[in-house]
C-alpha cells in the first residue's frame, strides 16, 4: 500500500472524527494524523493541508456532489463516502500536482476498503462527471506530474 493511500486514509478517518464531534480541527491533526505519520515530514505535511483545505472545500463540494449525485440528497449519502468524494475534488481543485486520476483512484480504494460494497461505484461516477464538469469550467489546474492523463480527460471533454 503506498504511503499516500496512508495518507488519505488517516485524513479521512480525522475527518469523520471532525464531522461527529466538530471542535478544534488542530485536535484531531495531533491525535488521528499526526502518530501515524509523524516520521515522514512529506507525509505528514501533505496530510495537514488536505486535511485543512478539505474542511475549508466542504461547502462547495457538497453542492458541486449534489449536482451530481442525481435522486440523492447530499446528507444521505453515506459519511465516509462523502468525505472521500470531498477531499478528491479539493485534490481536483487544490493540489496541481496530484493528477485527477490518482485521486479518484485513491477515492475508490479507501471507499472499497472503509465503506460499502457499491461505494466504489458510485464515487468512480460521481468524480468522473465531477471532474469533467470541473475542467469544462476551466477549473482544474494541474502542473508536473498532474498533469499526466489530463488528456484523457480533455478528449473526452471534446466528444
Amino acid at each position: 500500500m503506498s504511503s499516500r493511500r496512508i495518507v488519505r486514509e488517516r485524513v479521512m478517518q480525522a475527518l469523520y472524527a471532525y464531522k461527529l464531534a466538530s471542535g478544534d480541527p488542530q485536535h484531531y491533526i495531533s491525535t488521528i494524523i499526526k502518530p501515524d505519520l509523524a516520521e515522514n515530514k512529506a507525509n505528514l505535511d501533505f496530510a495537514k493541508d488536505l486535511f485543512i483545505k478539505s474542511l475549508d472545500y466542504i461547502e462547495v463540494a457538497d453542492k458541486i456532489i449534489e449536482n451530481h449525485a442525481q435522486n440523492w440528497e447530499v446528507s444521505r449519502i453515506a459519511l465516509i463516502d462523502r468525505l472521500l468524494l470531498v477531499m478528491a475534488i479539493c485534490e481536483f481543485l487544490s493540489f496541481e500536482d496530484i493528477p485527477p486520476k490518482v485521486s479518484i483512484n485513491e477515492a475508490i480504494e479507501v471507499a472499497k476498503k472503509y465503506s460499502t460494497s457499491r461505494s466504489g461505484k458510485f464515487i468512480n461516477g460521481i468524480l468522473d462527471a465531477v471532474l469533467i464538469e470541473l475542467q469544462k469550467e476551466g477549473k482544474i489546474k494541474k502542473s508536473g506530474r498532474g498533469l499526466i492523463g489530463m488528456d484523457s480527460i480533455e478528449s473526452r471533454i471534446s466528444s
